[in-house]
């Protein structure tokens, strides 16, 4: 059983910037490839991005290239999702997910656990 437990969502003006942060139990974390997911009010759940365990299969959706970066520290158990140039429509709950064979996919059905979310409203 792997938990996931994120943090750092908040209110920000657009334009500003936030760093969301998942930490993940287990002793494997390292072999995880882990992704980000949103979900705005009455809409499907969204890639945003992903990277394989080995890091070297990175993916972003199209609508956060250039603003958003996804990284980890495996020392910590924990991904991280920079995010600049925040605008409205990043309005949404954001959830981290991981894959136990580490592939970073852009599809939430190859993710075998979630997190429970953490909001994040853009002012305009």
């Amino acid at each position: 059983q792997v938990q996931l437990v994120e943090s750092g969502g908040g209110l920000v003006q657009a334009g500003g910037s936030l760093r969301l942060s998942c930490t993940a139990s287990g002793r494997t974390f390292g072999n995880y490839g882990m992704g980000w997911f949103r979900q705005a009010p009455g809409k499907e759940r969204l890639f945003v991005a992903a990277f394989s365990w080995s890091g070297g299969n990175t993916n972003y959706a199209d609508s956060v290239k250039g603003r958003f970066t996804i990284s980890r520290d495996n020392t910590k158990n924990t991904v991280y999702l920079q995010m600049n140039s925040l605008k409205s429509e990043d309005t949404a709950v954001y959830y981290c997910a991981a894959d136990l064979w580490g592939r970073g996919s852009t599809s939430s059905a190859e993710y075998h656990y979630w997190g429970q979310g953490t909001q994040v409203t853009v002012s305009s």
